[in-house]
């Protein structure tokens, strides 16, 4: 695919049709930007001034009004010291400093929490996201999604420890979760607004981003993006992250399909023990009474009253999660449903 592809050229109706809806919308428009691009920043002060300066050109020629905010994470490097210096001496820039290494999903979130826009972009610090692109996402938005993803085209990170791993990956939480993207390790990504402050982060849950979204009920496509070799620095991604996203690729399933019914899930699997055990009990009882067999050597005694407590003990556990869910959603007053728009009775 060749960079033409990637132009922005017969997307610019679109995007000025996104304007005018913004415009549209209720709310104090003089104070919120259209377009809030956060960025996790980790020991990346080579690649900030390049970056800031890329975000702001794109944005200024689409037309949008935007803020900046970068998130530092921790740095080691001197990148809080310059986000300082820009900060104070740009209008376009906010800077949020964290006061240690939390990692990518906790600054992200903090991005979020002060973010201002109706959209929110995302985009690592590291140059090979493309900001150029970020208003070829906001346009899609248009078309009636809440997220759109980008999917790196010519990835130059093509190492068999990075690519393998990566497909590899996206197969699996795509089959998993139901939310068929090709790139969900890409950072840039585009969100409204309502979506992303609906998003609770932690743990390395901003790769499952798509999924948290699906869950919430929100619209989600992707698009072609551009993708650079890193030109400063080392890549901060690891092998060892492939077993953290394994288990929150756990929890994402738990939260889809029983967050807010865990008696499904621990009330069925403690049944299922009980009556395994019960069966084992039954079986022990006639070989002892009515066959006369002695039953205390065996093992199939210890076996049948383990899964008779284990049973007892995962349905007890599905009924306080379950008190547990309906006092959480109580005491926060947090609907368990989304509304996406009402019409009528105006």
């Amino acid at each position: 695919m060749s960079n033409d592809e990637f132009a922005i050229g017969g997307r610019e109706v679109s995007t000025a049709l996104f304007l005018e809806k913004l415009a549209g919308e209720p709310g104090d428009a003089q104070a919120a930007p259209d377009v809030s691009v956060v960025v996790p920043i980790y020991n990346e002060v080579e690649s900030l001034p390049h970056l800031i300066d890329a975000i702001a050109s794109s944005l200024q020629t689409s037309g949008l009004s935007y803020e900046i905010i970068c998130v530092d994470d921790g740095s080691k490097d001197g990148s809080a010291q310059l986000l300082k210096e820009q900060a104070n001496s740009r209008n376009d820039l906010r800077a949020v400093i964290l006061r240690r290494n939390y990692g990518q999903t906790a600054a992200m979130s903090a991005g979020f929490n002060h973010a201002l826009g109706r959209v929110i972009v995302t985009l690592d610090g590291d140059l090979q996201n493309d900001p150029a692109d970020i208003p070829i996402l906001i346009a899609k938005l248009d078309e009636g999604y809440d997220l759109v993803s980008g999917w790196r085209q010519k990835r130059q990170d093509n190492s068999i420890s990075r690519l393998l791993p990566s497909k590899l990956a996206n197969l699996l939480i795509s089959r998993v979760t139901g939310v068929n993207l090709h790139d969900y390790g890409c950072s840039l990504k585009a969100y409204r607004a309502e979506l992303a402050a609906d998003l609770n982060l932690y743990g390395e849950l901003h790769r499952f981003l798509p999924a948290l979204a699906f869950i919430e009920g929100a619209r989600i496509s992707e698009m072609p993006v551009r993708h650079h070799a890193r030109r400063y620095g080392k890549s901060k991604y690891g092998i060892w992250r492939t077993f953290r996203v394994l288990m929150d690729l756990l929890t994402i399933t738990f939260m889809k399909k029983f967050l807010t019914r865990p008696m499904h899930v621990f009330g069925l699997l403690g049944m299922i023990s009980m009556a395994l055990g019960t069966v084992l009990g039954i079986y022990l009882t006639i070989l002892k009474l009515g066959l006369g067999q002695s039953i205390g050597h065996r093992p199939l005694l210890i076996l049948a009253v383990v899964m008779l407590l284990a049973g007892v003990q995962l349905f007890s556990f599905g009924l306080l999660a379950e008190i547990l869910m309906r006092t959480y959603h109580e005491s926060q007053g947090r609907p368990i449903y989304r509304v996406r728009e009402i019409l009528g009775n105006k």
